[in-house]
């Protein structure tokens, strides 16, 4: 990917933009690579953090019998009223609905979390590295159908290009420096929220949160 896309290497608010990929209760319960509460913890984190700062989104979900759903309830909450693109195709980049989406943000970077990691995100992932996106993926906001299929996924997608990094790193690399305060109190409620032993250890060790 070019560095021209970014930030010196990081993701700023302004340079990419979050994809879920069938999130949904049905596709969760398949889950076996990760507690699915805590894949919903992480997704859910990574949500808060694209709306606390403005970040696109565009969620997408599988659309079969058998497989069908909104998304779970904690997306739905977080984004009433947002479009939710319904896909027969495990590969949301055969999707030309997706395609336009994906376009219509004016980015380069896209961080995307998804399930299973074994088709769903890893399919689009591929296609999208190869449109010349730089793609980023959420390691624990996605999962496969066992913890031998997520990391396969997950280094299928590295070996081609992509970059993993989890829910609060994504967070923290939006805020950055503590002392932009734009956003500081709602990103400090997400990891309060999310992460409440990582502020009860700050506190005893202030400066610590870095």
């Amino acid at each position: 990917m070019s560095m021209s896309s970014t930030d010196k290497g990081l993701l700023t608010p302004d340079n990419c933009a979050v994809v879920f990929i069938d999130l949904q209760p049905q596709m969760l319960g398949g889950v076996l690579s990760s507690g699915s509460g805590e894949l919903l913890d992480n997704a859910v984190l990574l949500a808060k953090a694209a709306k606390a700062f403005r970040v696109p989104v565009i969620l997408t979900t599988v659309d079969f019998p058998g497989f069908g759903g909104d998304l779970v309830p904690e997306l739905v909450e977080l984004f009433p009223g947002q479009e939710r693109i319904a896909r027969t195709s495990m590969n949301a980049w055969d999707d030309p609905r997706f395609v336009a989406a994906v376009r219509r943000c004016g980015c380069r970077n896209f961080v995307v979390a998804g399930l299973w990691s074994e088709t769903a995100l890893v399919f689009a992932v591929l296609q999208m590295l190869e449109e010349g996106f730089g793609m980023y993926v959420v390691e624990d906001a996605s999962g496969g159908t066992s913890r031998c299929a997520h990391d396969a996924a997950i280094r299928r997608a590295e070996q081609a290009g992509a970059v993993s990094l989890t829910a609060l790193q994504f967070l923290l690399e939006l805020q950055r420096d503590w002392s932009r305060q734009a956003h500081r109190a709602e990103a400090m409620a997400i990891v309060k929220e999310h992460r409440p032993a990582l502020i009860d250890h700050c506190s005893k060790d202030p400066g610590s949160l870095s």
